[in-house]
Formats: structure tokens, sequence, C-alpha cells
């Protein structure tokens, strides 16, 4: 059996239509709605970690990241992006060389850049890996400088006091626009690149006996770049422009600069639906579908405005960001327009691969298969997730959210139950389920956790309106 594994960076569950819609207004999806009626639609899925590389870490190998043991990682040409950020260990396989192994043809197609700098070794195991440059800082393009008016096109005056860095956010968006210089045509945008590649991949290797190929959307990831046509679907005005993330309180935001940034990410995402589109049409007339499982899954969202916050945060964590899209379409139809409330974490989808291409890992893998108990009705999984972010933990389970930091303060606690469940803060009045779920996260972390992580904690504040309660084990 062949498998494609589409991954989007930052792409909302809830702006795919097949889940439901952001609540700024719906999100036009019809290529990925139209998968979900021919797909399993999961329900509950959540990292293992996050953010970017941490995820991916976990992604390509189907072993625990949590809880960043070895994770305080600094290499020369990145930055210390969160624990955990940095290669996959030599010692672990990884999916694309145990398929490899088994006689599969594997690709990598990716313009997420964090993974091809220098050390990462997310190449390993692929036949064929391509890079499409040029995302945010990847030093694709020196020249030529972008100028003040195109600077002040894209980044309004009134954003800097909301930005922690102004002079970063000058920096960033310089590079952004150096990288773009001369794309005129939608084809020349990122997602697009990376979908048309894909396809001519399979275009080109017609003659594999069995492919895997995982193909890697870092859009619609921030800045929010997109064609005019798909933005104005959104918001038809010529107000100022807003593509950054302020990763700041949307409180004091003017609402034209926060529709604006709205409007560009729902215009991104139908970007990425219509490029998606041409990959499964692809498939199609190539006659794969009939051969080939397709997984479509995200890493995380992004809060665009939700609880008065632009950006991505592990502390407090929220559905925005934690709540993942993964859609699977069996070419025998098992499965086809039905969902499934299974919990499932990335690792699984690693566990799962193998399975469906008949590969026994080498190494015992945290994730589990999940096929015959989505399709069959078999027995769940597991009965809660656990997922880190820095010196910060989340566990859910069938009730309860907790959010707080790996010292156990800075308590979060929601009623998954409730008719707004994020509305209030229920630490204070059930002290022994934030106890309980806290000792489920110290139990997967192997009964403690790493030393520089609680020295992190201890440094870094408590979010607004947590609990003064201190969870223990």
């Amino acid at each position: 059996m062949n498998i494609v594994l589409v991954v989007f960076d930052t792409l909302r569950k809830d702006a795919i239509g097949a889940y439901g819609q952001p609540p700024w207004g719906k999100v036009h999806t019809p290529n990925l709605d139209r998968f979900a009626q021919e797909a399993l639609v999961f329900d509950r899925v959540y990292p293992e970690v996050l953010p970017t590389l941490p995820a991916r870490r976990a992604l390509y190998t189907g072993q625990r990241v949590y809880p960043f043991w070895n994770g305080d990682i600094r290499l020369k040409g990145d930055f210390v992006g969160a624990p955990g950020w940095g290669p996959i260990d030599e010692a672990q396989d990884t999916v694309a060389e145990l398929l490899q192994a088994a006689g599969y043809r594997t690709a990598l197609i990716s313009d997420v850049y964090h993974m091809f700098k220098p050390s990462k070794n997310f190449t390993r195991g692929f036949d064929q890996w391509t890079f499409i440059r040029g995302q945010e800082q990847d030093p694709y393009r020196s020249g030529p400088e972008p100028t003040e008016e195109e600077l002040a096109r894209w980044l309004a005056p009134q954003l800097f006091e909301h930005v922690h860095n102004e002079q970063s956010a000058i920096d960033f968006l310089r590079n952004c626009l150096r990288n773009m210089y001369g794309r005129t045509h939608e084809e020349d945008y990122f997602n697009a690149q990376v979908m048309i590649q894909a396809a001519r991949w399979l275009q080109e290797n017609q003659d594999a006996e069995n492919f895997y190929l995982v193909v890697e959307s870092f859009d619609p990831h921030e800045p929010w770049f997109v064609p005019e046509q798909y933005r104005r679907l959104y918001d038809n005005s010529d107000a100022q422009e807003q593509v950054i993330s302020i990763y700041n309180t949307t409180e004091k935001l003017t609402p034209e600069l926060l529709r604006r940034a709205q409007a560009n990410y729902s215009g991104l995402v139908t970007m990425c639906d219509r490029w998606f589109g041409h990959l499964m049409e692809t498939l199609r007339t190539l006659g794969r579908l009939d051969d080939t499982v397709v997984i479509v899954v995200s890493d995380h969202g992004h809060s665009i405005g939700d609880r008065d916050y632009m950006g991505k945060r592990g502390y407090p964590s929220d559905p925005s960001v934690f709540d993942i899209a993964l859609l699977v379409r069996h070419p025998d139809g098992t499965g086809a327009g039905q969902r499934s409330d299974l919990l499932l974490q990335h690792t699984d989808i690693s566990a799962q691969v193998l399975e469906f291409a008949g590969v026994q890992p080498r190494q015992p893998l945290h994730g589990q298969p999940f096929w015959t108990a989505a399709t069959g009705g078999g027995a769940a999984l597991r009965d809660h997730a656990t997922i880190g972010w820095g010196s910060t933990i989340t566990v859910v389970d069938d009730r309860w959210w907790l959010s707080c930091k790996v010292d156990g303060s800075g308590a979060f606690l929601h009623d998954l139950t409730a008719p707004e469940p994020f509305a209030s803060n229920l630490a204070d009045d059930y002290p022994n389920e934030v106890n309980r779920l806290f000792a489920l996260a110290v139990e997967d972390a192997g009964g403690q956790f790493p030393p520089y992580l609680l020295e992190l904690a201890a440094t870094e504040m408590d979010a607004p309106g947590c609990s003064a309660l201190a969870a223990r084990v």
C-alpha cells in the first residue's frame, strides 16, 4: 500500500469546513471538505509536543519527545525555538528509514525551512528530498532590499506598540520580502510550489512498486502573505495590511488590523486548499487513489483573537492551538464520511503508517496503530493525552483540560462538558482533579521533569487568571 502524508503547519482545525468554523466566520475549503467525505475524520487529536520541530520529531519517529530530556539544544546557525528544538536523535529510526529498508521509494517535499537547518536530520530515509526555499527567515536571498514604501504597506505603524521588539519585526519582514522578490503569479507562492513539486514527484515515480511521500506545507503559518483575490474573499476593503503575528494580547489592537489578519489567514488556508486539490487530482488521474492511503494532519493551530490573543502559546493552552485536524482516506473506502472520537497524538500516526505498510518497527514506539479501533469500534488507545511545550504541560481527558507549569504552579482547569469550557478557571473548585491530572503528566514524564525545565518554570511568570494552587503528586 502506498502512503501520502500531508502536513500543514499552523492549520487551525476549525478552519476546515468539515470541522466547523473559527470565531470570525467560515473559511472556504472545498477540496478538504470533499476529502473529508471520502475520509475518516478524527475529532480528538493532539500533538505530543510543540512547537514546529519538536512536533515533527514525534511525528517522524513515533517516539515520545516529552518531557524534553536532553532537550536544551543550542546549535550554531539556529535559535533556541523551544526545549526539544533540535535534530532527530541518531539512535532513533525514522518512519522513512524503516519504509526505505522495506523497499518503499520515499520522498519529502517541504518548505519548512527549520527542518533543513544544519544537523537537523529530518531528511534521513528519503530517496529524494526537495526543499522549497524562501519561507520566513530562510537565508535564501540577500537582496534587493525592500523599499520603505513596501515595508509600510505590510507593517502598520500602530502595530509597533503591540509587538515585543519593533526592530525584530522590521528585520523579519525585510527578510520575508527579500525572499519573495519577483513573485508575480499564484504558482510562485510557497504552498503552490510544494503541491506542484509533490504532484511532479508522483508523475516521475510511477514505476515505484510502493512509495511513501511526505508533503510538508509551512503555510498557513505566518507571515500571511497571500494573493489578493484570496484575501478579498474575506475582507474586500483596501485597509492597512496585517500579515505578521504579534504574539501578544489583541485587546488594544484595532478591529481593522485584527480583521485583516484573520482575512489573510483565511485566504491562505483557502489557497492551501486549492493546491491540495491539485495534489489530489494528480493522484486521481494517475489512478493512485485506488492503492494509496492519504493522511492529512496539522502540527498545531494559531490564535487570531481567540481569548484576546494573537499567536501560539503553550500556556495557558487552548483548542485554537492544541486541537489538530486529522483525516485519513483509505483506498478501499473504509471509514469514508465517518468520524472517530478516539484520543490520538502525533506518535500514533507514525505507528499507523508503519502498520499500513506492514512494517514492524525495530524499536518500541510510544505511538500505537489506531485504524482497527477507529473503524471496528475497538477499545480506546489511551484515556488521556499529555502535551509538552517548554516548561508547561497540558493534560486532556474525556472531561478535563489542565494547563500548568511543570512545577505544578499556575494551574488552569477547564470542564470540557460545559457549554463554554474555557470561559472560567475551575482549578480552585476541583483541586483533586488538578492533582490527578498533574500526576498523570508526571507519570508520563517518567516520574520527574528535567531539572533545567523546573528551573525555567521557576523564572517564568504565571499567566493572568491562573490559580494560586500548586498541583502536587
